[in-house]
């Protein structure tokens, strides 16, 4: 029997990936088999020709676990997957054999895995199989991976205990991310006098950090859905800084802050040739990241050939400037598989702030 944990989250975007690569990277170095799962995968793509979750891709990806994709996202809920279980399409148990024979099959071949769960403890319950639910059928003790502050962790924890509480699974600890530096001493301390009464022990993660939070130039066009053209070496660079160019061209280039993306609707012909004219200089490509070029109008062909010349990476939109720039400003970065730069930052900084023999001790 391999050893197992569940990383289980307060809620959505506490970092419980950027957790579950830390660990998969520490527990290689300790034990010589280590296997991940993601038991219920709401989110799917194609990976290998079979439809599995986008973490267990991840996962897959960075670790080299292609040969293990089938058994390492079980249950995944596609499009129309919550209707076919209320409708009794997809029966009952399905989900429940799938997630035994497939953590089984992993236990075979790993000396540890980790099963990490979906969102916040509810997540699942559509098909009987939410968090807590998950973590009592593969028999792990579970860690919460919640962000960072006292009040709105203690209250996010105090919400999804009860349900492993039901199930009868031990919470053994409770990971903070996105700490600030310089609360991260005062926020860990109260929150564990806090939680010390529940038995749960309370660990310190990552801070946060522009580069692990911010997305690259390839995020943007993946969610943007257009495509990054000039410099594709770019695509992985991270953007610091979402700047909307409707001022003044002088005023814009004295607003450029460090790696900043640009918005620059199409008819703006002046700013974008300045831009690209910048790009060109040192200093100025350390701030410039590229440009978003909404709008319906038409780029102007000279405009277009000097934007080609310079090599500035660039995606062009035919949406309103509003609504490109408000979908930017409002998306949560995910670490993918491309993100070179984040994942090796992870991995060394999980290194030094995560204790990973004492976190393994906290499951027996």
């Amino acid at each position: 029997m391999s050893r197992k944990i569940f990383i289980a989250a307060t809620g959505m975007n506490a970092g419980k990936t950027t957790i579950s690569v830390s660990l998969m990277h520490l527990a290689r170095k300790k034990y010589g088999r280590v296997g991940f799962i993601k038991a219920v995968g709401p989110k799917c793509q194609v990976f290998n020709g079979i439809t599995v979750d986008k973490d267990a891709a991840l996962m897959a990806r960075i670790f080299g676990l292609g040969e293990d994709i089938a058994h390492m996202s079980p249950v995944v809920l596609g499009r129309g997957s919550t209707k076919k279980f209320i409708d009794g399409e997809i029966p009952a148990l399905w989900p429940v054999e799938r997630i035994t024979e497939a953590v089984a099959a992993l236990e075979k071949k790993n000396d540890f895995l980790i099963i990490e769960g979906s969102g916040h403890g509810g997540v699942g319950s559509v098909i009987g199989l939410n968090n807590a639910r998950v973590a009592k059928i593969t028999g792990a003790p579970v860690i919460l991976v919640s962000g960072g502050g006292i009040g709105n962790v203690i209250d996010s924890v105090q919400l999804n205990l009860p349900l492993y509480r039901m199930e009868e699974v031990p919470v053994k600890a409770l990971v903070v991310n996105k700490l600030l530096p310089e609360k991260r001493e005062t926020s860990l301390s109260y929150l564990g006098r806090s939680f010390k009464p529940f038995g749960i022990e309370v660990i310190g993660a990552f801070d946060w950090s522009p580069v692990l939070a911010n997305p690259t130039l390839n995020h943007i066009s993946r969610l943007l859905e257009h495509p990054l053209r000039g410099d594709q070496t770019q695509g992985t660079r991270i953007v610091h800084h979402i700047q909307l160019g409707a001022a003044s061209s002088q005023k814009v280039i004295d607003g450029l802050e460090q790696s900043t993306l640009l918005v620059v609707t199409s008819s703006r012909d002046e700013l974008l040739v300045t831009i690209s004219s910048l790009y060109h200089i040192p200093a100025y490509r350390e701030k410039i990241a590229g440009l978003v070029i909404p709008g319906h109008a038409p780029v102007s062909a000279i405009t277009q050939q000097i934007l080609d010349g310079s090599n500035i990476p660039v995606i062009r939109i035919h949406e309103t400037t509003a609504d490109v720039f408000s979908a930017m400003k409002h998306h949560v970065s995910k670490i993918s598989a491309e993100d070179t730069e984040k994942i090796e930052l992870v991995k060394a900084q999980a290194e030094e702030i995560l204790d990973f023999d004492h976190l393994d001790s906290l499951l027996d």
